[in-house]
């Protein structure tokens, strides 16, 4: 098999870095001319600020060159240069399933889990049916508008639900700490690019998409679908299950049209709380598991990239981002969770009287702000025992947030949250999308949650000073950071029913837009192992 040359440690200062440098770079470690190289792969491109001033981009490429004998036997010695087999990264899956299915493959959800399983099912001639209760990605696009404007929500189209699923309205960042040894990442990843993604995500160390380039790339792979046989119903939600003999055999949707079904994947979102209680009473095994919730800081960008970088940073750096951890006096843990550089903090709402928040950039992150959610660790010590029972303790301070707010968003600075006060201070609207009320955020979580989180915030000033600014302003509450449910599955991906795989983030097996689609793509061969196609 033929060899690629992997090239790591090649740095470019950020002001200098251009394509044609790295490979002249290249070509001067490999002793080789320009006309040997027959093509390369960037892997992966990261930044190095720890010599501030100086700032350098780091670069892991693979190169394939003539002559390959000759170039890998002169540089075997080296510890920077690995010799790898041209297919090591790519993705390989031949479907070995025999049992037949009577009827095609039904998918519940469409965000990142039920598309990218949805679009290997229907690459490989399964021919599925999509359910997704919320509306289009143009029509969901403007009803959220409108919701931001008037606060009139419509349930089953919001930052929530609808195509795309709650992640379309988000950062659109792609990190996860998934091991790849399957190239799972990488084939999700090209589905992405080849769907209208910035082919950068294929090799940036923090990649991202962005909102607006999301939806666009989320119609892309939905046409795909559809060309390829699948077909997709919006405004249709999953209301019932039937049951024979320990197996599924039909599901309702809308309360009035059973469809027969022997093979269902469950790629609901966290937030589809009404499909939570209907499989709680169908008697599918589940079991509640921790989360997290608290509020959002915003931040100038400004401060976030003089921090990062240093007060005298290359304009062509992206905007900077942080991850912070810190463990409270009680052993709270507090981390910050989805941090938006030069993003939008945003009202995401999916209930009538229960407010909830979370964060969203657009690709170029141009706002002039960054957010950040600040969140605590919740367990059974907080919510207590039974299996709905974070659901209900989320559903709890969504209720205190929507009366505290009278509706809109609560708002705070951090000296007021710091010394529990309402003191009514301005706030630049331009950083928040939805309606918003200055008022005591305090009111909103337990006191133990207040401190754990105040403590948190003051530590970090130390790390990125002017963190803890007094006019820093505070969000809240921001609930939905994951499923509070885990639907329990096999090794084999179904359920205690049998035909039916909970899978992705709102089954409590993902924790975001790229481990969701994993664990879609892992659900399509679990099916095309066991099923042939119809």
């Amino acid at each position: 098999m033929s060899k690629m040359i992997r090239l790591r440690q090649i740095k470019l200062k950020v002001n200098e870095a251009s394509i044609d440098l790295l490979l002249l770079k290249c070509r001067k470690k490999l002793k080789i001319n320009e006309s040997d190289i027959i093509n390369y792969t960037i892997i992966k491109k990261s930044i190095d600020a720890r010599l501030k001033p100086d700032i350098y981009y780091s670069y892991i490429i693979d190169i394939k060159v003539k002559d390959e004998k000759r170039v890998i036997e002169k540089h075997k010695k080296d510890k920077d240069i690995v010799f790898i087999d041209e297919n090591t990264y790519k993705y390989k899956f031949t479907p070995s399933g025999k049992n037949i299915l009577k009827n095609r493959p039904i998918i519940v959800g469409f965000g990142p889990c039920g598309l990218i399983s949805a679009y290997m099912l229907a690459s490989y001639g399964y021919k599925p049916l999509i359910i997704e209760r919320g509306e289009n990605i143009d029509k969901r696009t403007e009803d959220v508008l409108k919701f931001w404007h008037n606060n009139k929500l419509k349930k089953n189209s919001n930052v929530q639900f609808g195509e795309g699923g709650a992640g379309t309205f988000s950062d659109g960042k792609l990190n996860t700490r998934i091991k790849d040894k399957n190239n799972y990442q990488r084939k999700v990843f090209e589905i992405f690019v080849e769907n209208g993604a910035p082919k950068e995500i294929l090799y940036e160390q923090n990649p991202h998409i962005g909102t607006d380039i999301l939806r666009k790339m989320v119609k892309n792979i939905r046409n795909k679908i559809i060309e390829l046989g699948g077909e997709i119903r919006f405004n249709t939600c999953l209301t019932d299950i039937e049951i024979i003999n320990n197996k599924l055999t039909s599901i309702t949707i809308n309360n009035k049209e059973k469809i027969n079904c022997d093979l269902l994947l469950l790629a609901i979102g966290h937030s589809a709380r009404d499909t939570f209680n209907m499989l709680y009473k169908n008697n599918i095994n589940m079991e509640s598991k921790p989360f997290a919730v608290g509020l959002r800081i915003i931040h100038p960008q400004e401060l976030i990239n003089q921090n990062q970088y240093g007060k005298n940073y290359n304009s062509k750096l992206k905007n900077a981002s942080y991850k912070l951890t810190y463990k409270s006096k009680t052993g709270r843990g507090v981390y910050t969770f989805c941090m938006c550089p030069g993003g939008y903090v945003i009202n995401a709402s999916s209930e009538d009287n229960r407010l909830c928040i979370n964060g969203m950039s657009n690709y170029k992150r141009d706002s002039g702000y960054a957010n950040s959610a600040i969140i605590a660790t919740i367990d059974k010590n907080d919510y207590g025992e039974g299996i709905l029972a974070g659901l209900y303790y989320q559903q709890k301070i969504e209720e205190k947030a929507y009366s505290i707010g009278k509706s809109n968003i609560p708002v705070s600075s951090f000296k007021d949250y710091k010394n529990n006060t309402n003191t009514n201070q301005l706030v630049d609207k331009e950083a928040i999308k939805g309606n918003f009320t200055y008022t005591n955020i305090n009111n909103i979580f337990k006191k133990d949650i207040n401190d754990s989180i105040k403590e948190a915030i003051i530590y970090w000033d130390k790390l990125i000073p002017g963190f803890a600014n007094d006019k820093a302003i505070l969000l809240a509450p921001e609930t939905r950071t994951s499923s509070p449910i885990r639907i329990i599955r096999d090794e084999l991906g179904e359920s205690n029913i049998k035909g039916i795989y909970p899978c992705g983030e709102g089954a409590g097996y993902a924790g975001g837009i790229t481990s969701a689609a994993i664990d879609g793509l892992i659900a399509f061969e679990r099916i095309a192992n066991k099923y042939n196609n119809i």
